[in-house]
């Protein structure tokens, strides 16, 4: 939003320099982006009277002008404008003046010439030279009130602040809103522009008539007449204010409309009174494949979503956005319809993206307005009408007000601007602050204001809001700054959420790669690595309005997801790739554990679960970390499940057991204290083959959930012995079908035994058939003495034997 110092002078007085302005608006929240001069010219060009016009010697087309500067100073020039007259206040530059060229526009310096024999000593300008404008045909005419030989700079010279205006501050988006917001600041009075005009002509009540049919999308809707308006240019101040502003001039009425939403924040439209049919302005929404033509040309298609001005033929405008050319105001107009409205905001935004046709009005809808604006710039467009347009007022407003509300009352405790703010201002103080932007503010003895909010205000809803005005006004950095005060709040706990994130910790730290993938799949990746029967049966959770068919379900298991990444992941890179993700699943409320203690039947929400699901594949490294020969397996996935059990204080067992989409004999139920937590296993062949992987895959998935109650547990400690220990491989022989985990267990419980693991495991030729070799690394001591060979022999006896009795297992070799 640009906005003219000059302008703004017009509404209230400013006391401080551009710079110091610029800076207390902006820390009082109306940004001010830059700060623009325009005017500087030097001071080669003055502001000079025309004493004298007189007919060239050698050129018809040409004259000669004497200049004033001073009462002793004239200067004779050679001028081609055709309005230059005797008596006017012209921008003279003389000989070494920067203008620009009349025909390139390019920056040049004047020179002395003669032209058809006759000395110039300088140049009477045109706006096109003065880089004001781009008109040309008669020289830039000042006021008659300008000194003769002051800068023309001093005369003519604008400050235009760029301001970056906030989406709920529409009233900025005005030179009035902005006057208000400095006299607050700097403790002037706000001049209101004037709204009385004369209606002399006949009642408006059966000369036209406004209906609202879409009182949802239309609060407010105004019409006055203009009768015997005379299109003409508007006069040089409204034009000069407005191209100030970035607007460009077209004719009397539609610069009083674009004059008006600049000034007051408030878009009008005039319409050509005489082409509505019926006289009669219709506010209704589109029909379905209506057509419609509008001011720039474009043929549009309109919906029933989009608000439209009618008249008893059909459509006229689109309501906030553009107007059409059927009812446009053209040379031939004498009578004028004048139309101020309140829009809804959205629906002006919908309409407006969908056919590409922002405009300023449009903006200002979008961001709500106050529909008492609509009123005021009824009243003050009409006024102008009158007065630059030459008509006559016909008496009366038609108002059509479906949506009236409440003014905006509210109660604001002392105490509260106290806790909010950190300081109490008194009264007085805070009904000056309000005062000034307009609030009324009263005293309500004990402790309380009675605050009313402006119309214009449309952000101001709470006490709170009002507390920030305060804030604003009387600066932030009057409130002094003071320590915290109170005990430091007590940590939020949040258990699960630390569990996942050691999880996270631990299988990065591990060497495994963390992913991050959508909440939202679909059914038929689901399909893949779930049941299809459970999924017709109990199907998860599916998005109303999804923005892609692929991202439609709540995804109940994270497998698919990974599955898919690690697809993704095995095309580019050689080796092993190992990928996790720690995130929450969503679950139907009966396929959540103990339903969370709701009545069966009852309408859930998803049950959302914390899970971690890791996948591998691909080839082990080799010592040199490169791609080896063999490829990952089982026990690779096991190590890193075992891996984050540990880091998480977790001691668990495994279990073969049988898991759909893993593969029959390589899959084990992971559970602590005999409850089931988890699952690892290889991804069955086929289910790999759906997602394009053609090589083995390992995965465990680990509900934290059911996991919590079981980590950070207290971990046992033991002395170190003084002793030394004795380290011995034990193979043994047994059946295929024998866990390696109930003989490790067993091991484990032996007497002497410290420590035990699993090293190696054979099937090999020299295995017989139906049997497998397992090897186990054994760590014996003794917590008081040192063991002598003999008594780890003796141990070793007894523990093969009741390995023989209760496993069948024999020694190897």
């Amino acid at each position: 939003m640009r906005i003219s110092l000059n302008w703004l002078r017009a509404y209230v007085d400013l006391r401080l320099p551009p710079e110091e302005l610029a800076e207390r608006l902006t820390v009082a929240g109306l940004a001010v982006e830059s700060v623009e001069r325009t005017g500087d010219w030097g001071p080669e060009i003055r502001v000079a009277r025309v004493a004298a016009v007189e007919p060239h010697p050698n050129a018809d087309r040409l004259r000669l002008a004497t200049l004033e500067l001073a009462a002793a100073a004239r200067h004779t020039v050679v001028c081609g404008a055709p309005n230059i007259a005797v008596g006017q206040k012209v921008a003279f530059a003389t000989v070494g003046a920067r203008v620009r060229d009349g025909r390139s526009g390019e920056p040049a310096v004047l020179k002395a010439a003669k032209i058809r024999g006759v000395e110039s000593a300088g140049m009477v300008l045109s706006e096109r030279e003065l880089g004001l404008s781009d008109e040309h045909e008669g020289i830039l005419v000042l006021p008659a009130d300008a000194p003769v030989g002051a800068p023309l700079g001093d005369v003519i010279g604008d400050v235009i602040f760029d301001l970056y205006v906030t989406p709920n501050r529409p009233d900025w988006l005005s030179v009035l809103g902005v006057a208000r917001e400095v006299a607050a600041l700097t403790g002037a009075e706000v001049r209101e522009p004037s709204l009385e005009y004369v209606a002399a002509g006949a009642p408006i009540k059966g000369r036209a008539k406004v209906d609202i049919a879409a009182p949802t999308l239309c609060r407010r809707y105004l019409a006055t007449v203009i009768e015997g308006v005379k299109l003409a240019p508007s006069p040089a101040w409204m034009q000069e204010r407005l191209v100030a502003l970035g607007q460009r001039p077209i004719n009397n009425v539609v610069d009083v409309t674009n004059y008006v939403m600049l000034e007051l924040g408030q878009p009008l439209h005039a319409f050509d009174y005489d082409r509505i049919a019926g006289h009669h302005i219709i506010v209704r929404r589109g029909e379905a494949d209506e057509r419609f033509t509008t001011l720039d040309g474009e043929d549009r298609t309109l919906t029933p979503e989009m608000l439209v001005i009618a008249d008893e033929d059909g459509a006229v405008a689109l309501a906030g956005v553009i107007g059409g050319i059927e009812s446009e105001v053209t040379e031939r107009t004498v009578n004028v319809l004048l139309e101020a409205a309140n829009f809804s905001g959205a629906s002006i935004r919908r309409t407006s993206t969908q056919l590409r046709a922002r405009s300023e009005a449009s903006a200002r809808f979008e961001k709500g307005l106050p529909a008492e604006l609509a009123a005021v710039a009824s009243q003050r467009a009409t006024k102008l009408l009158v007065e630059v347009c030459g008509g006559t007022a016909l008496a009366g407003t038609l108002d059509v007000y479906p949506g009236k509300t409440k003014e905006t009352r509210i109660e604001l405790t002392r105490s509260r601007v106290a806790q909010v703010l950190g300081i109490d201002p008194p009264p007085a103080k805070v009904r000056e602050l309000l005062g000034g932007l307009g609030f009324g503010a009263r005293w309500v003895p004990p402790d309380r204001y009675a605050v009313r909010v402006p119309y214009w205000r449309t952000d101001v809803h709470i006490p709170d809001d009002v507390c920030e005005e305060i804030a604003r006004i009387l600066g932030y950095d009057a409130i002094p700054a003071t320590p915290l005060a109170g005990s430091v709040p007590a940590p939020i706990v949040q258990p699960l959420r630390e569990l996942r994130e050691r999880a996270r910790d631990v299988l990065a730290q591990a060497g495994m790669q963390e992913v991050i993938t959508y909440s939202l799949t679909t059914l038929e990746a689901l399909g893949r690595v779930l049941p299809k029967e459970d999924l017709a049966i109990e199907p998860p959770y599916r998005v109303v309005n999804p923005i892609s068919i692929e991202h439609e379900y709540l995804r109940p298991t994270l497998r698919a997801s990974l599955l898919q990444t690690l697809a993704s992941n095995l095309r580019y890179q050689e080796g092993s790739v190992g990928l996790f993700e720690a995130a929450r699943v969503y679950l139907r409320p009966d396929e959540a554990p103990a339903r969370e203690g709701r009545p069966a039947g009852e309408a859930l929400l998803p049950v959302e679960r914390e899970q971690v699901c890791a996948v591998i594949s691909g080839r082990r490294p080799d010592r040199w970390g490169r791609p080896s020969d063999q490829p990952v397996d089982f026990f690779d996935a096991k190590a890193y499940l075992e891996d984050l059990l540990h880091g998480i204080g977790v001691q668990a067992t495994c279990f073969s057991a049988s898991e759909h989409g893993l593969a029959p004999g390589r899959t084990a139920l992971v559970a602590v204290d005999d409850a089931p937590v988890g699952v690892i296993g290889q991804v069955h062949p086929d289910v790999a083959a759906s997602f394009g992987i053609e090589q083995d895959v390992y995965l465990f998935d680990l509900a934290l959930d059911a996991v919590l109650p079981h980590a950070f547990g207290r971990r046992l400690l033991r002395d170190v012995s003084r002793f030394p220990a004795v380290e011995q491989d034990l193979a043994l022989i047994v059946d295929a079908s024998t866990p390696a985990g109930d003989l490790l267990r067993a091991i484990d419980a032996a007497a002497l035994v410290r420590e035990a693991q699993v090293f190696d495991v054979y099937t090999g030729d020299q295995v017989p058939r139906g049997k497998k070799s397992l090897a186990f690394s054994v760590v014996w001591q003794a917590e008081d003495h040192t063991l002598t060979d003999d008594e780890v022999a003796r141990a070793q006896r007894k523990l093969v034997d009741r390995l023989r009795r209760e496993f069948g297992a024999e020694l190897r070799g």
